[in-house]
């Protein structure tokens, strides 16, 4: 999972401090169980004695080297004979006297060789689930929560159906797409009027699809645009506020239309669009502006995409925030 630079370096924090706990917690609990039973601390002491005689009789050149090993050896298996009564007796195990690390697969790293341990996969998770909750808001986002009894069920002769209905096919396939996403799945376009849902469904997308563990980023388009002016025009070192929307499982882009388009703009919405869909990654765009407007504000270029390579919804019905107001 791509999870941008700002999320993978929380979670390693948050690892670290976790590690550290652990591993004061494994030596607390080590050193009561020496407190409590002074004899074990006392044959591990002489143990680590007895393998420093040997490397010292392995080296001697006086006396006989072999007649010491044997004793040593003798003593060895004394102190252990010694060691696993008294841990019988107490009801501990070898591995008891020894600090368990806080995961078995990587030790505490977040990495197993070059890949990310599941730990700090997790850790990624709900650092992103974070991240999002606090761009989302109200966190009401839900499936669940969604109301089709808003919609209009008159039937609509330019829909060929009824407003309701549309939305219902809407719901279900995009509770399906979330239950169900991959990196094979498609790219979706949600057009109509204001307060119509397209918001509300992109939001719980993305509530679904980060709890399953795949790299979510969401952006209001003016925040997004907003990222790659300052990688543009303010440059951080060997930083760029705009990796993540190229890098992450699932692009989620809400109001297209609603920032103030420029040449600039427009190119960089080009290339990110572009970039993602050459290299298979699915993005979400929600827009107010009618199909027929969205030419005439970008290009022939971005329309081609988004009309052509994207799976269409639309959006249909009485603004669903007046209706609640009234």
């Amino acid at each position: 999972m791509a999870y941008s630079d700002a999320v993978v370096r929380r979670a390693r924090a948050r690892l670290e401090t976790e590690k550290e706990q652990n591993d004061r917690g494994e030596r607390a609990r080590i050193a009561a169980i020496y407190e409590k039973e002074p004899k074990l601390g006392q044959i591990e002491r002489e143990l680590r004695k007895t393998a420093a005689h040997v490397l010292a009789v392995t080296f001697r050149k006086q006396g006989d080297p072999v007649e010491a090993m044997q004793q040593l050896k003798k003593d060895n298996q004394a102190l252990q004979q010694q060691k696993a009564w008294l841990l019988e007796a107490e009801g501990l195990e070898e591995a008891d006297l020894t600090p368990q690390p806080i995961c078995p697969k990587c030790g505490g790293t977040g990495y197993v060789g070059a890949a990310m341990c599941e730990c700090l996969t997790e850790l990624c998770r709900q650092e992103q689930k974070k991240e999002l909750a606090a761009l989302l808001g109200s966190g009401r986002e839900s499936f669940d929560r969604f109301r089709l009894d808003v919609y209009p069920d008159r039937y609509d002769n330019e829909l060929k159906t009824s407003p309701r209905a549309l939305m219902e096919r809407t719901y279900r396939d995009t509770l399906s797409y979330a239950q169900n996403f991959s990196m094979q799945a498609p790219s979706l376009l949600f057009v109509g009027a204001t307060g119509l849902g397209k918001t509300f469904l992109s939001a719980c997308i993305a509530r679904v699809v980060a709890e399953r563990g795949f790299s979510v980023s969401y952006a209001p388009v003016g925040r997004m645009l907003a990222a790659f002016e300052d990688d543009k025009f303010r440059p951080l070192p060997d930083t760029s506020r705009a990796a993540e929307y190229f890098s992450c499982d699932l692009l989620i882009i809400d109001d297209l239309g609603t920032e103030m388009t420029t040449q600039f703009t427009v190119s960089a919405l080009y290339q990110l669009i572009n970039t993602r869909l050459l290299e298979s990654k699915p993005t979400i765009v929600s827009t107010n502006l009618t199909l027929n407007a969205i030419e005439p504000r970008y290009s022939a270029q971005i329309a081609s995409r988004l009309l052509g390579a994207y799976r269409l919804y639309k959006f249909c019905g009485d603004d669903i925030r007046f209706l609640r107001q009234k």
